[in-house]
């Protein structure tokens, strides 16, 4: 049946957010309802207040998140009622184009890209003072109840701490993918990251991982610093401390311009430093960031005619289904930590809080 529970909703763009009672239908054929346990903030639910991310109003967003399935609709067999999970922002169906071959991530079914807020069949869960509210990235995780898809959820050890493991939802996951899987760096080689907040911390982590010699990170925030140096970052350097643009330091510091180089932010402007400072012939340089909508690039086409790759990545190139339990699991063995990335912990009604914090580079 339906279940009134507390979510925060977003009534229009550049607004706090505002708990209220919702109602939260019951899953539909192939659908899971989700009692969601804890929820990461992420810049690209902010994207959305402020219309840099388009969406319909009103909406309820979040979409980094961890919880435990309270009831499956008709035809679920993969998960049950009990399950640990995390929903995925980016499903995997595994039948269309892109879930059938190897090098691609981006199942046809993602929302991002068609901004519809619906569920595949085209209606919302959530019902608010009798208006339809619609969903973000087919996940929305500020509430305390969800519906997502049986293709955008992934079971996970049951034993995994959802307030750690909901950062592999997103955040974790598409800062180190977008090292390992993305620009596949090699053991000994050099890379530039810019934007150091916690998906930015989580490529240097994966640099680190991937054997890469040195790690130069890169923001005008200096209170970032330690904990990039202390998850691998062997150079950090602040743009405001030079008088030229930083790709030409960056360039000097490194002879010839990193092997490899992130943009970790979404603003056009760093995207192309970030291509600039990368080696002119072989460097890549991959963009990680949601770019602003609305906005275009002019660039000199001689960066790429030299031979440099220019590549995306959405959520670190994992197939989500496949790869989420796999990273839960790696946490599980420590192979990696996500206890840095958290810096606050907040009761959910705080939530526009914890979004001022964001703001404000805390």
């Amino acid at each position: 049946q339906v279940i009134k529970c507390k979510a925060a909703v977003l009534w229009e763009a550049n607004k706090p957010f505002s708990i209220e009672e919702v109602e939260v239908a019951p899953p539909k054929e192939h659908e899971v309802r989700i009692k969601i346990m804890a929820t990461g903030i992420c810049r690209s639910d902010d994207h959305v207040i402020t219309g840099a991310l388009t969406m319909p109003f009103p909406i309820i967003l979040g979409h980094e998140a961890a919880g435990v399935v309270e009831s499956v609709g008709q035809g679920v067999t993969s998960i049950k009622p009990g399950d640990k999970v995390i929903p995925l922002f980016v499903p995997q169906c595994g039948e269309c184009k892109s879930c059938l071959n190897t090098k691609s991530n981006l199942c046809s079914k993602t929302d991002l890209g068609t901004s519809a807020g619906l569920m595949p069949d085209g209606t919302s869960r959530f019902t608010c003072k009798g208006k339809a509210i619609y969903h973000f990235l087919g996940t929305s995780t500020f509430t305390e109840y969800t519906v997502v898809h049986e293709s955008a959820v992934a079971k996970i050890d049951s034993a995994a701490p959802l307030e750690k493991v909901c950062l592999i939802g997103c955040g974790f996951s598409t800062g180190y993918g977008a090292a390992l899987q993305t620009a596949k760096v090699e053991p000994g080689s050099t890379c530039a990251v810019f934007g150091l907040g916690g998906v930015g911390l989580s490529v240097v982590m994966g640099c680190k991982a991937a054997g890469a010699s040195r790690i130069i990170a890169v923001d005008i925030n200096k209170d970032k610093f330690a904990k990039a140096k202390e998850l691998g970052a062997t150079d950090c350097i602040n743009p405001k401390d030079f008088n030229k643009p930083i790709h030409e330091v960056l360039i000097e510091m490194t002879g010839q311009g990193v092997d490899y180089s992130f943009e970790v932010i979404g603003r056009t402007d760093t995207m192309l430093a970030a291509l600039a400072c990368c080696q002119y012939n072989y460097g890549v340089s991959v963009i990680v960031g949601v770019p602003p909508a609305a906005e275009k690039i002019t660039f000199d086409p001689m960066l790429l005619f030299t031979g440099r790759s220019w590549k995306g990545s959405v959520f670190g190139g994992w197939k989500s289904k496949d790869s989420v339990p796999k990273l839960v699991a790696d946490y599980m063995k420590k192979k990696f930590v996500l206890d840095p990335l958290i810096t606050h912990t907040l009761p959910f009604t705080k939530i526009n809080e914890g979004f001022d914090l964001l703001r404000t580079g805390k």
